[in-house]
């Protein structure tokens, strides 16, 4: 297969970055290893996407897949387990063979860190949730864990207190490793128990939502009851498919321009795998249109 651009990833930045280039009347596609939508398609309701006033993941990532298709992107259903640049090509191995394209759209998002638990994956978007600033509102009056220890942890709790009515945050160290200052500022907040040294061992779960939570605190079991519980526990992207340097930040993530351009030329990215403090659907879909257009005109 030969393509003018080459896509990895068909989550909301890929699928609009391959949008834009289509409909410049260039051949491209979207590889995806997953489900298309990507984590965004597992958020239960996304009500701050301009448009629609609440919609569920699933429902928004069919809509743009069904766009895309509509307007010729093709979507492999396939990983890509090594990209080489070659000349002025670039070779990408994929599960279903080789693929030669002209520039690449590295959209292939970042893994969140599970615990790993049985039923978590069955109750993430039923009460389990990775991201406060996504789902937090659908907690509104209600109670709610937060798990990590890290600035994430604690801006979700700071995000969630005039939400929700009360708030556990759950760190498996006594020790922090987010600031002084923030933490400082949420343990005064009336409706935050911190709960240290503890773990969760167990998601309880009734009617296939969550229901609470079981914990290892110091070495006693305690179970909370609870409606929501926040995995603020890390994400990480997977490069190590891509063999050629690019420049990543400390935590890993793509270090790109204004016009998504990473520092390897005609290698462009976007969504959640590129160096940002903000993540969310609508600036995926932004930096998917940034990215596709700069395919066609740079």
């Amino acid at each position: 297969m030969k393509l003018d651009v080459a896509i990895i990833g068909a989550g909301p930045a890929g699928l609009t970055a391959g949008i834009f280039v289509r409909r410049a009347g260039l051949k491209v596609a979207c590889f995806e290893k997953l489900a298309i939508g990507g984590q965004a398609a597992l958020t239960y309701s996304i009500d701050n996407f301009p448009g629609f006033e609440k919609i569920s993941g699933f429902e928004l990532m069919d809509k743009i897949s069904t766009q895309a298709k509509n307007l010729g992107v093709q979507i492999e259903y396939c990983s890509v387990e090594k990209v080489e640049q070659l000349n002025n090509k670039f070779i990408l191995t994929t599960s279903m063979g080789k693929v030669e394209a002209n520039k690449i759209i590295i959209a292939c998002g970042c893994k969140v860190r599970r615990l790993g638990l049985d039923n978590e994956q069955q109750l993430t978007g039923h009460g389990i949730s990775y991201c406060a600033s996504c789902d937090g509102n659908f907690f509104k009056g209600k109670t709610v864990a937060v798990v990590g220890g890290g600035n994430s942890a604690i801006a979700d709790v700071e995000y969630l207190h005039n939400i929700a009515k009360k708030i556990y945050l759950i760190n498996r160290r006594d020790v922090f490793r987010a600031g002084e200052f923030q933490l400082n500022k949420i343990k005064a907040y009336k409706n935050v128990e911190i709960i240290t040294p503890a773990v969760i061992t167990k998601f309880c779960e009734k009617g296939g939502e969550l229901a609470g939570i079981e914990i290892n605190h110091a070495g006693a079991t305690k179970t909370i009851k609870l409606d929501g519980v926040f995995l603020a526990i890390g994400s990480y992207p997977e490069l190590d498919f891509i063999n050629f340097n690019l420049n990543l930040d400390q935590a890993g993530y793509i270090i790109v321009d204004q016009n998504m351009q990473t520092s390897v030329k005609n290698v462009y990215a976007c969504g959640d795998v590129v160096s940002k403090n903000f993540r969310q659907v609508i600036n995926a879909c932004a930096e998917g249109a940034t990215a596709g257009n700069s395919c066609v005109y740079n």
